[in-house]
């Protein structure tokens, strides 16, 4: 295989650069490719309107003639696949970018009048809008001008409801959501607002028969004082002698279908109805309590549709089920009873998932290679199981050799987990699931990991844990039990004496691995508002966790008259750790518009060891960089501190050390990114653009380290942070985002201050930069941008 080099990288960069350029040009010069008669709409502006309706009325403008927004890279991608001697295809057309809004005065009659109704509907009866269109150079200009005259007022309010019990529930309900008031201003997104909640307020409290089209308004105007009168009718049922019915629950049925295929036309129904509830599982793979316990449409209540909702939702979110369906009939023996059918259709049970990447950077290659069992009705209640095997290596290509002759890290991993959709606990609680089904969770992995040269490290953990929903936006995640063994050792045997001293000397936490230990502890997490993440909405998002371990063991050890001090807690002659490690991470989601969003970002860690320990364990390190931290540095490359690998003073010392992972005892980043559309149609999905700004570092702050360079000092923050910038694109595909970002460096905290500020070298002398670099760094190389590769968003 030929190898990657810095040309190579610099070429690719120029390209992306110039594909930029041309695509933007391309979308900047799309007038050469239209018609003689033709024109592009280049402005539309409203006039005359209140700046309250101002953006709404904008919204009534046909999307053919709006102009693009951005820098028209849609606009460019679209010239760029679909234009053929000079001019616009007339057929055969790709599905990419944007075609430009070339002027048609039907969309601006359209919309001229579009833009009229909508003022009529916010109380202007009297509006006239009128359009104007200037082209100049193939290039159009809209504007609508509109003449509102005085807005109507509504001075009376009456009601028309001839059933008293639909009445009563109205008036005793309407002043906590209504927005119908005498003196307001006439609008008819407020009286369809009160339609709507009429409707769910009769649903919630048995109307089960209730529809929207019973609720209507009539309004009367008098055109010489600017006052509307609003009358609000609740009809009765088509039969005007026949009230509306509150029903009753009755008797359900939940049906399971045999298969994912669905219902026969055979049915044999359970002839057992416990609890109100005649469970009939075709398929005899369900048990029925799990699937009973989240049916919220109770025997003897009335009907409302928030339990018929919450049902729904709970039962999609046992993820065994691929169709729920609620149905119900009318009871043949009560006429105000209502009997719930449930039929839900399993989905597959098992699956296999076998899953790869292949990082790599500079002279530097590997793979990673996992498979995961699945099983989602593992005890035949919804229980979720998992098993995966994960291994992986990396390796260096120095021209001699393929590319795996010079091995330097080997990963395993077994792993495996068992769900349970409701909390396990030994005391009874209320029923929870109101707002999302609880787990519990017991899980074990095995971990093995091998720096050639260096370490081997090798980590048992079993845990028990449980999540809930408090609300929608409030999530916790606590784990009671957490069980750690670790047994790791340094292997430093190949090395000659000086080079021996000289690598524990300067890689910090190095002699971390060489011991055996074990952890128990607890661990809680709580979150607010991850359900808005995928959204483009303006939001405060929060995760705070903390991981507390060894406080219970040393208490004991303490009542057993155990000497105090660090490293004297043993149990069964195994030292024990003692340590907390809180984190937070909060983000602040600012949304700029229907295609753009500004997020900043705080991520701060820290790791203490106290009591009968000196440093915390070396799994519960942070580091920095990556693709979702400081991007222009590979992950666990940045750090600690102003710690440079020069001080690995010889080759075969540095060698050894290459890959191993910088890490520290306390983290913070921080981030700021703006996100933009760049491509609505993009070969079959939504392509989005990116621009970054990062910042941040890890430290040490435990005592003993022989490195002082790596530990956090208040009045060097300013040269002990790192800075780095890129852009990157979100290629959307509804159900995944697959990413790609390019970090740049802006100032790199390994050197000295007057130094720090290497993105001057990435524009002048880089190739002597590097080449100084490599001289006392080999094998490390200095890279200047960082490619990441990800599926999701970074945060």
């Amino acid at each position: 295989m030929k190898a990657y080099t810095n040309n190579n990288k610099r070429d690719i960069q120029l390209l992306a650069i110039l594909l930029f350029i041309l695509v933007f040009i391309a979308g900047c010069a799309s007038t050469k490719y239209i018609e003689d008669y033709q024109a592009i709409v280049k402005k539309v502006e409203i006039d005359s309107i209140d700046k309250a309706y101002e953006e709404a009325a904008y919204a009534y403008v046909q999307k053919d003639i709006k102009p693009i927004e951005g820098l028209g890279i849609n606009v460019g991608i679209y010239n760029i696949f679909n234009t053929k001697d000079g001019k616009y295809r007339k057929n055969n057309i790709k599905p990419l970018g944007s075609p430009p809004p070339i002027l048609d005065t039907t969309l601006v009659e359209i919309s001229r009048s579009q833009i009229e109704k909508f003022l009529k509907s916010k109380g202007f009866f009297n509006a006239k809008v009128t359009s104007e269109i200037a082209v100049k150079k193939k290039k159009a200009k809209l504007k609508f001008t509109a003449n509102t005259g005085k807005p109507f007022m509504v001075d009376k309010i009456t009601t028309q409801i001839p059933d008293e019990a639909v009445k009563s529930l109205y008036l005793g309900a309407k002043p906590k959501f209504s927005k119908l008031t005498e003196g307001m201003q006439y609008d008819e997104d407020s009286l369809a607002y009160e339609r709507e909640e009429i409707y769910t307020l009769m649903r919630r409290n048995g109307y089960y028969d209730f529809v929207r089209p019973y609720v209507r308004f009539e309004p009367d105007s008098n055109k010489n004082n600017n006052k509307v009168s609003v009358k609000l009718i609740i009809e009765n049922p088509i039969d005007s002698t026949k009230k509306h019915t509150v029903y009753r629950i009755g008797k359900t049925d939940i049906l399971i279908a045999p298969n994912t295929e669905g219902f026969t036309d055979s049915i044999t129904f359970n002839r057992r109805t416990i609890n109100g509830i005649r469970f009939t599982d075709l398929s005899g793979k369900f048990r029925r309590n799990p699937i009973t316990r989240y049916d919220f449409i109770k025997q003897g209540t009335k009907y409302n549709i928030d339990n018929e909702t919450l049902t729904y939702d709970r039962l999609y979110e046992l993820n065994i089920f691929k169709n729920v369906k609620i149905d119900y009939l009318k009871n043949k023996d009560t006429a105000d009873v209502i009997d719930p059918v449930i039929m839900l259709i399993p989905q597959k049970r098992m699956s296999n998932r076998i899953e790869g990447e292949i990082p790599f950077n500079n002279a530097t290659v590997g793979f990673t290679l996992s498979n995961t069992y699945t099983n989602n009705n593992f005890l035949k209640g919804g229980e979720k199981f998992q098993f995966q095997v994960k291994g992986g290596l990396q390796s260096r290509y120095t021209g001699v050799g393929n590319i795996f002759s010079d091995i330097y890290q080997r990963d395993f991993s077994l792993s495996a987990s068992l769900t349970v959709p409701r909390l396990l606990v030994p005391f009874g609680i209320p029923l929870m699931g109101k707002n999302g089904i609880p787990y519990t969770t017991f899980s074990s992995s095995y971990l093995y990991a091998l720096q050639k040269d260096i370490t081997v490290r090798r980590v048992f953990i079993n845990s028990i844990t449980y999540d809930w929903v408090e609300t929608k936006s409030k999530i916790h995640s606590f784990t009671p039990l957490n069980f750690e063994y670790r047994f790791g050792s340094v292997l430093i045997d190949t090395l000659n004496e000086q080079n021996t001293e000289t690598v524990v000397n300067n890689i910090y936490n190095l002699l971390l691995l060489d011991r055996k230990n074990f952890t128990l502890g607890m661990k809680y997490a709580y979150s607010l508002n991850a359900d808005k993440l995928l959204q483009n909405r303006s939001f405060v998002y929060f995760r705070g966790n903390i991981d507390i371990a060894g406080n219970l063991l040393q208490g004991i050890t303490r009542l057993m008259g155990k000497q105090r001090g660090p490293e004297s807690g043993r149990v069964l002659g195994l030292p024990f750790t003692q340590y907390v490690r809180p984190e937070i991470d909060l983000r602040w989601y600012k949304s700029l518009g229907a295609e753009s969003q500004l997020v900043t970002r705080v991520n701060i860690g820290v790791g203490y060891a106290y009591g009968n320990s000196t440093a915390i364990p070396y799994e519960k390190l942070f580091y920095a960089g990556g693709s979702s931290g400081v991007r222009a540095w590979q992950a666990r490359t940045l750090g600690p501190g102003n710690y440079n690998r020069e001080v690995i003073l010889t080759q075969e010392a540095r060698a050894a050390a290459f890959g191993f992972d910088q890490l520290g005892q306390m983290k913070i980043e921080a981030n700021l990114e703006y996100r933009f559309v760049l491509a609505n149609k993009f070969f079959g999905g939504k392509l989005n653009g990116a621009t970054f700004l990062d910042a941040g570092n890890i430290w040490n702050i435990a005592s003993g380290n022989l490195q002082p360079q790596t530990y956090f000092k208040l009045d060097q923050l300013g040269n002990q942070i790192a800075l780095g910038t890129g852009l990157g694109f979100r290629y959307d595909v509804q159900f995944f985002v697959f990413r790609f970002d390019v970090g740049l460096k802006l100032k790199d905290p390994q050197f000295a201050p007057s130094e720090q500020w290497v993105i001057s070298k990435f524009f002048s002398g880089g190739k002597t930069f590097k080449a100084n670099y490599l001289a006392t760094h080999s094998p490390d190389r200095y890279r200047f941008v960082q490619y990441n590769f990800g599926i999701g968003m970074p945060f």
